[in-house]
């Protein structure tokens, strides 16, 4: 089974990976097309230089390995994919190969985790309008992080069953420290996720929104409340 998780950037996405990572069934790979978004818009994100040398920026190799059976090597194959990264004229036809999942997190949170790690946010760095056009290009099963973090083995259990996957509790545990699948823009952002051992506890209420993201956040709410909706229920 080939797993396409479409999610925006802190949204929880790094622990899902590794969720399914800690299953001895599933191979993993980190933002696939991260290099090839940086290459076709000029953006200028931390370890741009970096990234563009460590990892292939061509679209059409990068479905190639996608659509080869032997890539991972293990009857499960997890991608971590951002909507973001798709920009115009980027190939989608391998997506329906996938069982698509779509990770959702309430806008404010995201606003508040990202605003830390960067001064400057804008709607395309968080890709909430792209990750409402994945879903209406291709379906699938979306499931809020939010409700994972609530309880983990439960929200798992339900995600397992809903893709036709064997839920495993091995996906509540991973070792502490990176891992080599990896992207290397670890060393920026994964920081948190390098010091865990398994799912962070419950959300607490939801942060204050600097003004001067207030009207980032009225554009991404419209399609967080859409997906949102859409959730697998706990």
């Amino acid at each position: 089974m080939k797993i396409a998780m479409w999610s925006g950037p802190r949204n929880l996405s790094t622990a899902m990976m590794y969720s399914f990572g800690a299953r001895s069934d599933c191979a993993i790979w980190d933002e696939p097309f991260y290099a090839a978004y940086l290459a076709a818009t000029g953006q200028d994100h931390p370890m741009r230089d970096q990234i563009l040398a460590a990892h292939d920026s061509k679209p059409d190799a990068i479905v190639a390995a996608i659509l080869d059976p032997n890539t991972g090597q293990k009857p499960h194959f997890y991608m971590k994919h951002m909507p973001h990264h798709m920009v115009a004229g980027f190939p989608m036809g391998w997506a329906r190969s996938c069982v698509n999942v779509h990770l959702i997190r309430h806008p404010a949170r995201v606003i508040a985790s990202y605003g830390a790690k960067r001064s400057t946010i804008t709607a395309d760095d968080i890709g909430f309008r792209q990750q409402a056009q994945v879903y209406d290009q291709l379906g699938g099963i979306v499931v809020d992080s939010f409700d994972i973090r609530q309880n983990p083995a439960a929200m798992l259990e339900k995600l397992c069953n809903a893709i036709g996957l064997p839920y495993d509790p091995a996906m509540l545990t991973w070792p502490a420290g990176g891992r080599v699948e990896d992207g290397i823009w670890a060393r920026h952002w994964y920081g948190a996720i390098h010091a865990s051992t398994g799912f962070a506890g419950p959300e607490g209420p939801l942060p204050d929104t600097d003004p001067a993201h207030r009207t980032l956040l009225n554009e991404a709410m419209p399609y967080y409340d859409k997906l949102q909706a859409l959730r697998l229920r706990p």
